[in-house]
């Protein structure tokens, strides 16, 4: 059922919650066992669907939620840690390409940003994180973690990056800045699989992007990679987060 259906009952959304994300996990644990691979975190992918099923997929144990739009995931952010009944040890993942002066506002709410392309988006997320932590001190949020999204379309150049993300050529120079970064953690890397191609290549060269960064970095393993359509293919290339939307939540008919 729609997320957005009227007529439907919190104990029907939760049932229906229930059975897309068991068929999730059993994929991901089928994967993790053919491949011989750690299991991946599953981040759930919540744009253009309410806080409620956030709530909802809260109580069956997800923490981790990803979101490409500010307005939206600020609003729901805030709308849930104002909730006594949701925990409030959700984690918010900025996925989507990020504009510098959206910078402070993310800052507020997200745990991290996987969507770090260039240098200007360091600069603007390091003075954003810095100026809450002035203003909540230092235990009012952690160092922000950044994951820098590369691009894998071959035929990306500097002029036209197509999906987004930095170059391959550019992910140490990158890291480079994000390390010095104050109130950033570099964390890994991110990528989405090229439209239209074969998911397998792109997540096998980006391993071996990630594999040239923790040999400088050998803290920064996170490999965000991997969606519904393609998530055996990533968990096989080494994923240790997967960002999964429509699959456990289904369509959305109506945005609001």
């Amino acid at each position: 059922m729609p997320a957005d259906d009227p007529t439907a009952s919190p104990a029907a959304r939760l049932a229906e919650l229930t059975r897309r994300l068991a068929a999730v996990e059993r994929r991901i644990d089928v994967a993790v066992e053919r491949f011989a691979a750690v299991r991946p975190t599953l981040i759930v992918v919540s744009k253009f669907h309410p806080a409620q099923d956030v709530k909802l997929l809260a109580q069956l144990g997800i923490r981790d939620f990803g979101e490409n739009r500010d307005q939206e995931a600020g609003a729901k952010a805030a709308e849930l840690a104002s909730d006594v009944a949701v925990p409030q040890d959700l984690r918010w993942h900025f996925i989507g390409q990020l504009q510098t002066n959206k910078a402070r506002s993310v800052a507020q709410y997200a745990h991290s940003v996987h969507s770090v392309d260039r240098v200007s988006l360091v600069t603007a997320l390091s003075r954003a994180v810095l100026g809450v932590k002035e203003a909540t001190g230092p235990a009012g949020r952690p160092d922000l973690q950044c994951l820098i999204q590369v691009n894998l379309d071959p035929a990306a150049t500097a002029e036209s990056k197509g999906r987004g993300g930095a170059l391959p050529a550019d992910v140490l120079a990158l890291a480079e800045q994000i390390v010095a970064a104050p109130a950033l953690e570099l964390r890994g890397v991110m990528a989405v699989a090229p439209l239209g191609a074969d998911p397998e290549p792109a997540f096998a060269a980006l391993a071996e992007i990630s594999a040239r960064l923790t040999a400088t970095y050998p803290w920064a393993t996170a490999i965000s990679a991997g969606m519904s359509q393609d998530l055996e293919q990533a968990i096989a290339a080494g994923a240790t987060h997967l960002r999964v939307g429509s699959d456990v939540l289904g369509p959305r008919t109506v945005l609001r």
